[in-house]
């Protein structure tokens, strides 16, 4: 999979096809290029996966729609790896743009910088791709600890959700202590007592809020890790898994 993507003795990318392939499912965009999760793992590779929901244009702007996005990039170097998508608008524009990053060589953070077509109707002014990048750069940099969805079942930590009281009485999360994000900052013996030592994992409906709630953890010296995806992801995560075999 490595050499499929990049020739370690050049570091420069193999003119070989990415498998770049989009699918329309009723009103629903599916699509992906480079390697899965599956291909990583069978190969070795060491990778973090960010996951992030946003709109398919500004969202101020009518008629915007979420767009599920998940990155793969290789930990040492934030190398892009392979990307997914899910959505009823704009999942195309943002797999081709990432399907090319990846024949680039281009790492995570080198998202950031991509100056891409912006105007209310068709984007925003930070667009998904520029906020994945932004994310893998954090991961990269150790600002940005994630912890995932098929880790909820592990004990041993704090279940911290920072959503408000609304959305923890229509979805919640067993075993959680819930204090919104905007309450963190001044409940932190709360929590520091509740952890008693253990690690604290985050979480908020997209991951948003979460992050916030992290990195006022973290610069209160708190071992923190915030949820990739948020509840959107964890809960999709569930439905997968009882759609497999048993």
């Amino acid at each position: 999979v490595a050499d499929h993507i990049v020739n370690p003795s050049t570091a420069r990318p193999i003119p070989h096809p990415v498998g770049t392939a989009i699918v329309r499912v009723g009103s629903l965009t599916a699509a992906m290029t480079g390697a899965n999760r599956s291909a990583l793992d069978a190969a070795g590779i060491d990778y973090a996966t960010v996951h992030l929901h946003p709109g398919s244009h500004a969202g101020y702007f009518p008629g915007a729609e979420q767009i599920h996005l998940l990155m793969h990039i290789r930990r040492s170097d934030g190398l892009i790896l392979g990307a997914q998508a899910t959505g009823i608008d704009g999942v195309d524009k943002r797999i081709d743009v990432l399907a090319t990053a990846i024949r680039a060589g281009m790492t995570g953070p080198d998202l950031i910088d991509l100056d891409l077509a912006y105007a209310p109707p068709f984007g925003s002014a930070k667009d998904p791709v520029n906020m994945a990048g932004m994310i893998a750069e954090n991961v990269i940099n150790g600002s940005l600890k994630l912890w995932y969805a098929d880790q909820i079942d592990e004990s041993g930590f704090l279940l911290l959700d920072v959503r408000g009281p609304d959305e923890q009485d229509e979805d919640p999360v067993p075993g959680a202590l819930c204090i919104p994000h905007t309450e963190v900052r001044d409940r932190l013996d709360d929590i520091r007592e509740a952890a008693a030592g253990q690690p604290i994992r985050v979480l908020c409906a997209s991951g948003v809020r979460s992050y916030l709630a992290y990195r006022v953890l973290r610069g209160a010296g708190l071992d923190a890790a915030n949820l990739s995806g948020g509840l959107l992801t964890l809960r999709a995560t569930e439905r997968l898994a009882e759609l497999q075999p048993a």
